[in-house]
């Protein structure tokens, strides 16, 4: 009897122990990635030739503790490895785990190498060869704690490398996984038809109908570990493969089950197809282009439908694959009464977005990827064909969008432009903010109160996201999500995704670039559009100071308002450069126009100029490496205002704007440094920012004299 490890990954730990049941093993015992067995020769061939489910199996050779680097020399040095391999053999340690002892792989894989042949020496065999590349056999060890286990690999190559796949679509699912999906589908056990209308390269599909036809899954494998052990009968395992090939050719001709595979992409399609071939189940499987969310059944009674349907960004992006979700949801509460769905995702609100409750949710690994794999039932009869499905959803929430953009809508083409707010946290369930770029969407989360549970916040946010299309004519591809949270300082302005999607959108006369995704913030701050639109009727043959000037939106139109001077003045150089760029949209160029990297705070102390009209918004709050001091401007803006009092023309005007909420203005302090301040943010709040009057402050500074 010998004794082994199958090694899978997490998640397949209990039907693998019930795999290796059937297959005759002994003394099973489920482990973490894996299960321990014992077996005979014949049965570990067996298992070699007909498990679905194990990455490898590993022969233990050696089991104990270790409290000394020496001490695992020592237990690697007294295997008697050229019992286990010639010679002539090249191998290779394969060296797994860690402790206080052995932090490094390598160095333990060195010492395991080490021992192996100098045993060889001393037992009077030549020194045999280490190979990456091409070895004969994998010599393996696995330290856990004081604990050693050394063995090698029986199985040779990946056990889920079949040999019958080819090219592969974009997210390939290993065969071992689908065989997993398989038997936690409760399929095994009732083997009617299966559907996957995502098939992709057709794997689950394969796999089943191996199953259903008896066809072991070793049987076009051409690599195992044991040829090279000396311990090898290659008589009884060519014994179990001509068996293995009768069973195959025997099986495919008496299975009635059958198999239906779906996918939108041509080249996939084909790919499907081959692999199809390749594996021996054409006569079983059939692959069909077609779109899932128009799936309907392909067979009279209810079957199994089993699917890995596309996740990950780089499948789509998030809020087409929410929207696909959710159809393929309503296709199947349409269609597929009586029928068991199984789906596997690494997206949980993915699979949520179709609206039907799981039976069973059971945690699977795709790699290192995490997933969740969901059974379904379909009630018989529970909808026709014809019956109204729960396309609704999240209804105030739609029924205030299209409200607000009906009135939003109009408002914005007699400014004109092209950029402004739909909603804005209108419904506190619905706790999200909506911008409307031309033909994008912008969505952005607050931060929900933490009493509120997570489970519950994310649903929302998805009802939002699938209601938004409906509700705004827009396409999902062109919705773009973000999260805010309220941020301190210059966080607001941090870079967010490498990627950019850049419009030139429009505002009164003016031209900007806007950039929706690498930022937080656009590039344009929508509720200052009539603050900026003010700066400009006021700009005309002044010297204009654009102070925290972000992308300098402010400093152009001060500019196309006939200013005779603009000077730009941000810490940032993306910023500034962004600015330039939006004067050279508006055709604006020229000395008058000066762009200065600074500290604005430094700056105001060292500037010796004077300027008519001074706008200002400074952040809230401000700790940057780049500043001398820490900048709150609830504490800090009378001294910034009477430090710009000094570089104010006489009759000339500051227009300070800051969003901290329930600010509030000093103006005794104000007043004892001869300045007065007048709100005005019932002149300049727009009208798709009406609902939130706290969503800005603006204020007039003059002299207290004038």
């Amino acid at each position: 009897m010998y004794q082994f490890f199958a090694a899978a990954p997490r998640g397949f730990e209990f039907p693998l122990t019930q795999e290796l049941i059937k297959l005759g093993a002994n003394d099973v015992k489920e482990a973490q990635a894996g299960a321990y067995f014992g077996a005979d020769l014949e049965t570990a061939y067996r298992i070699c030739m007909w498990s679905r489910l194990p990455s490898r199996i590993i022969m233990i050779l050696y089991q104990g503790k270790f409290t000394t680097v020496d001490e695992l020399y020592e237990a690697a040095f007294c295997v008697d490895w050229p019992a286990v391999f010639s010679e002539k053999s090249k191998f290779l340690v394969d060296f797994v785990g860690s402790n206080k002892l052995i932090n490094n792989t390598q160095f333990g894989a060195l010492k395991i190498k080490d021992a192996i042949v100098d045993r060889f020496r001393d037992d009077g065999y030549k020194r045999p060869d280490v190979s990456k590349e091409e070895c004969d056999i994998r010599i393996s060890a696995r330290i856990k704690r004081d604990q050693v286990t050394l063995g090698f690999n029986f199985s040779g190559s990946a056990m889920h490398q079949r040999g019958y796949r080819g090219r592969t679509g974009d997210a390939p699912l290993k065969e071992n996984l689908a065989c997993n999906m398989l038997a936690r589908s409760g399929w095994l056990d009732d083997q009617k038809d299966i559907m996957d209308p995502f098939c992709g390269s057709a794997t689950i599909l394969i796999e089943a109908a191996m199953i259903a036809a008896d066809m072991a899954p070793a049987l076009n494998r051409n690599q195992h570990g044991f040829t090279s052990w000396r311990g090898h009968n290659a008589k009884l395992w060519d014994d179990i493969y001509q068996e293995a090939q009768a069973r195959a050719s025997l099986g495919v001709k008496r299975c009635k089950t059958r198999f239906y595979g779906f996918d939108n992409d041509p080249r996939v399609v084909r790919a499907a197809r081959h692999n199809v071939q390749n594996a021996g189940v054409a006569a079983l499987v059939t692959i069909e282009q077609a779109d899932a969310v128009e799936a309907t059944p392909q067979t009279e009674q209810p079957g199994y439908l089993i699917a890995n349907p596309p996740f990950g960004e780089r499948l789509g992006n998030y809020n087409s694959l929410l929207q696909l979700y959710f159809k393929f949801g309503q296709q199947l509460k349409s269609h597929f009464g009586g029928w068991k769905i199984s789906l596997l995702s690494s997206e949980p609100e993915l699979l949520r977005a179709m609206k039907l409750k799981f039976d069973k949710r059971i945690q699977m690994y795709n790699g290192n990827l995490e997933c969740e794999f969901c059974n379904y039932s379909i009630h018989e009869n529970r909808l026709t064909t014809d019956s109204p499905v729960d396309l609704e959803f999240a209804q105030s929430f739609v029924n205030r969008v299209k409200k607000n953009r009906k009135a939003i809508e109009k408002w914005a083409k007699s400014q004109p432009t092209d950029c402004y707010r739909l909603y804005d946290a209108d419904i506190p369930e619905y706790n999200v903010a909506v911008d409307r770029y031309q033909d994008y969407l912008v969505v952005q989360e607050y931060a929900a109160p933490s009493h509120i549970p997570q489970a519950t916040t994310q649903r929302r946010l998805t009802e939002v996201l699938l209601s938004l299309p409906a509700a705004t004519g827009i396409e999902p591809d062109n919705i773009i999500m973000k999260t805010r949270a309220k941020q301190r300082g210059s966080e607001q302005y941090q870079k967010r995704s490498n990627e950019s999607l850049e419009l030139i959108v429009t505002e009164y006369q003016a031209r900007f670039k806007v950039d929706l995704t690498r930022y937080l913030d656009s590039g344009l701050f929508l509720d200052h559009r009539l603050t900026r639109k003010l700066v400009g009727q006021k700009s005309a043959d002044k010297s204009v100071l654009n102070l925290f000037a972000y992308t300098g939106s402010a400093s152009v139109h001060a500019a196309l308002g006939g200013a005779k001077s603009v000077t730009t003045v941000d810490m940032s150089r993306t910023y500034l450069a962004w600015a330039q760029e939006n004067f050279s949209l508006n055709k604006l160029s020229g000395r008058q126009y000066q762009f200065i990297q600074a500290d604005c705070l430094k700056w105001i102390d060292d500037c010796t100029t004077e300027f008519d009209l001074i706008f200002i918004d400074p952040p809230t709050f401000s700790n940057s490496k780049r500043m001398d001091t820490t900048f709150d401007v609830e504490r800090d803006h009378v001294a910034l205002l009477t430090g710009l009092k000094r570089i104010l023309s006489a009759g000339g005007e500051i227009i300070f704007t800051n969003n901290r909420r329930k600010f509030k203005m000093d103006f005794d302090g104000l007043a004892e440094h001869g300045l007065k301040a007048i709100n005005i943010d019932a002149k300049l709040l727009p009208l798709d920012f009406k609902r939130n009057p706290q969503i800005h402050n603006c204020w007039s500074v003059v002299r207290h004299e004038q």
